[in-house]
């Protein structure tokens, strides 16, 4: 198939598979007329790359599942390689959620100690100031 039709299929633009071509993420063989030519294993390729991406690998990440799946295996993360990129990510999002839980809590505790002072100062909580004009 030809460029158009692998990025249609694929769900994706002519200029991000030109992008990955050099990258050796996509080859690039030539067909006699000197169009770019490509088959099913890289529209596997492409989805690989697409699915991980939507689980917010970067594109280097991607390339050792690209490999297994180049070398023949059934699935891009049945090789040694691939697995260690999703322990490192899996180590990377459990301190992303680490820090997010903290400032979660911080802003919780800021939240929590805003109302109590707005609800001391009067009934209904202080008059609304008017920032442009800094009268109430």
């Amino acid at each position: 198939m030809r460029i158009g039709e692998l990025a249609e299929r694929a769900g994706t633009t002519t200029r991000t598979l030109r992008y990955y071509a050099p990258r050796g993420l996509l080859p690039a063989r030539r067909a006699e007329n000197g169009y770019r030519s490509y088959d099913e294993g890289d529209l596997r390729l492409l989805r690989e790359i697409r699915t991980l991406q939507d689980f917010g690998f970067d594109l280097e990440e991607t390339r050792p599942f690209v490999d297994c799946l180049r070398a023949g295996h059934p699935a891009g993360d049945s090789c040694p390689a691939s697995l260690a990129v999703y322990r490192q990510k899996l180590t990377e999002l459990d301190a992303l959620i680490g820090r997010l839980t903290s400032v979660r809590a911080e802003v919780g505790a800021q939240l929590a100690r805003a109302e109590l002072e707005a609800s001391a100062d009067l009934p209904g909580g202080p008059a609304p100031r008017c920032e442009l004009g800094g009268q109430p």
